[in-house]
């Protein structure tokens, strides 16, 4: 996913500077270039030899190290660097940082770097709540840093409280955001609903259907990192869910459908990929459920459309898709669906086929518009993801 981009990794003198290694390792799998730029602090806490073996290139500590080819380096550096990640980040290099103090390798390079910034600071809590590093951290913030938030927990120093090293996992997930992907959603608003909904018959049961979400959340993923601002409205789901976006959590059709109401007249793309179960109880009370011939009766009415209404209710400029999962006569199902709803992209895909449907991590999808018709092959959730939006920008 990073595949051809550089990323400056600043690692600076904390205890937490142990994390930076999987942190390293991490891009590396994701087959980024990671240079690592170390303080000469930090290598007290972590040799630089850890990174030369994790990432293949030489660690760089001294402004006047004599051993590389005829170039200024720290110039060289980040000219070629796609995106900064100082972590950890000391309350020193922060204060450096802040105000353009450039007296190590590492705060040199940074301040010829015109990409992408990230900062991590890790403390001791009573330091980073100190009204100097806040200040600090918002004069970065003024200068286009992306200051990341950091942890709670038990520290190092055993004070409890906020200044942990956010886990390597999440601050790729950081990384990821700014440039994995060219923000071509950038300044749009995306609207997803995934999973399932559940309609209560009695404090024990109820209706729903076996979506998990996978999909839904899929092209939540893929529009945050195609810049967008994203609002989830999930039911119930098993998918991971996605970072940096807004999750609305739902129980029943109605609540759905209260939450999409709410949304949908700023969303500039909307994708109805919840599953949602068609019928409610007329009325949630044990003795409206009557036993008749040996079985179960329970009174039903339909839950609200909610594509259906988005068709209607749709504003100036907006691209509605649904989803149709059928088992027989897709294609005619899903035109005629697409019509009926009003909406301009249908989704459409045979859960009989291998590969497709509830709780895989594959799909086999067919892209049906007004004019036109794609089929899809066999790939992962992320990939049809990225593919449905590709078609709905086109509308």
């Amino acid at each position: 996913m990073l595949k051809g981009k550089t990323v400056l990794l600043g690692v600076t003198g904390g205890i937490a500077a142990y994390k930076a290694a999987a942190l390293a390792s991490a891009l590396v799998k994701l087959h980024a270039c990671v240079e690592v730029v170390m303080t000469k602090n930090a290598t007290e806490f972590i040799a630089p030899l850890t990174f030369e073996q994790l990432t293949g290139n030489r660690t760089m500590i001294d402004t006047f190290d004599r051993n590389f080819v005829h170039q200024v380096e720290h110039i060289s550096l980040a000219q070629r660097t796609d995106l900064v990640i100082i972590a950890p980040a000391t309350a020193n290099v922060c204060a450096k940082l802040a105000h353009g103090l450039a007296d190590d390798m590492l705060t040199t390079t940074v301040l010829a770097c015109k990409c992408p910034k990230l900062i991590a600071p890790a403390m001791n809590t009573n330091m980073y709540e100190n009204p100097v590093t806040q200040d600090n951290l918002q004069l970065l913030r003024k200068y286009g840093w992306n200051v990341i938030t950091p942890a709670s927990g038990r520290l190092a120093c055993g004070a409890v409280g906020a200044g942990k090293l956010p886990e390597p996992e999440d601050l790729v997930q950081y990384i990821l955001r700014e440039i994995a992907l060219p923000h071509d959603l950038e300044g749009k608003t995306v609207l997803v609903t995934a999973g399932a909904t559940q309609e209560s018959l009695d404090p024990v049961r109820y209706l729903t259907n076996h979506s998990t979400g996978k999909m839904g959340c899929a092209i939540a993923e893929a529009a945050m990192l195609r810049g967008a601002k994203v609002i989830l409205v999930c039911g119930a789901v098993s998918a991971k869910l996605p970072p940096f976006v807004t999750v609305v959590n739902t129980v029943s059709a109605q609540d759905m459908f209260e939450a999409v109401a709410q949304y949908a007249k700023d969303a500039d793309f909307i994708f109805k990929a919840a599953a949602v179960a068609d019928y409610t109880p007329t009325d949630y009370c044990d003795d409206k459920m009557k036993k008749r011939d040996g079985e179960l009766s329970i009174p039903l009415k339909r839950t609200t459309d909610i594509l259906a209404w988005l068709g209607e209710n749709r504003r100036d400029g907006q691209v509605i898709c649904g989803f149709s999962m059928e088992t027989k006569d897709m294609v005619e199902n899903s035109r005629a669906k697409l019509a009926k709803k009003k909406v301009d992209m249908i989704c459409a895909n045979n859960l009989k086929q291998d590969g497709a449907g509830f709780g895989v991590d594959t799909n086999i999808v067919t892209l049906i518009t007004k004019d036109s018709l794609q089929e899809l092959p066999l790939q992962s959730k992320q990939s049809v993801a990225h593919a449905i939006l590709d078609k709905a920008m086109t509308l």
